[in-house]
């Protein structure tokens, strides 16, 4: 058999860490690898000693009817790719040139989604140093993304004006009003 690569080994683990997630709306993982190493993991949850949305039995960003990828400010989870990142601040672990490995999927049907960072993980991703972003997509392809290439486009386009943004697809399909267009 052939040996899988490393970006699906790590994103296998990133599949893993996601198992932990307390959030009814998706269930993600991330993994920062450094020198081949994996240095912080972190999956979706509420912030540590807090009720997350399965102990009080709602999401709260369903019960208000939020659409995906919008209001994170309104939500009692922490993404992955932030706890990924305070994880690693915790232990005084350097991100630095590191990677970092993203898989979500629908905790209701156990379906593959579009990994892709929010505009608040993009900015912390792109200020902890990190080299590239690797995330899993519901069509089971793996999508890379240089962090240089982000901060280029920005500096050249508006935040908003990001291809690749989480939840744009989902909204369409659960029909929450996309606010975009």
């Amino acid at each position: 058999m052939p040996r899988i690569s490393k970006e699906e080994y790590y994103l296998n683990i990133a599949k893993e860490v996601a198992e932990r997630s307390t959030c009814f709306r998706n269930k993600g993982g991330a993994i920062i690898v450094r020198g081949d190493q994996i240095v912080a993991t972190g999956f979706i949850g509420a912030p540590r000693k807090t009720k997350d949305c399965f102990e009080r039995g709602e999401c709260l960003r369903d019960k208000l009817k939020i659409p995906h990828g919008r209001n994170y400010e309104i939500c009692r989870s922490v993404h992955a790719e932030q706890n990924c990142i305070i994880n690693a601040a915790r232990a005084g672990v350097t991100l630095f040139g590191g990677d970092i490995y993203i898989y979500c999927k629908n905790p209701k049907d156990n379906i593959k989604r579009d990994s892709f960072p929010c505009f608040i993980c993009k900015k912390m991703i792109i200020n902890s140093g990190l080299n590239r972003v690797i995330c899993s997509t519901k069509t089971g392809e793996i999508k890379i993304f240089q962090v240089e290439d982000w901060v280029k486009e920005w500096q050249e386009k508006d935040i908003l004006d990001d291809k690749f943004q989480f939840g744009k697809d989902l909204n369409l399909k659960e029909n929450f009003k996309d606010d975009l267009g």
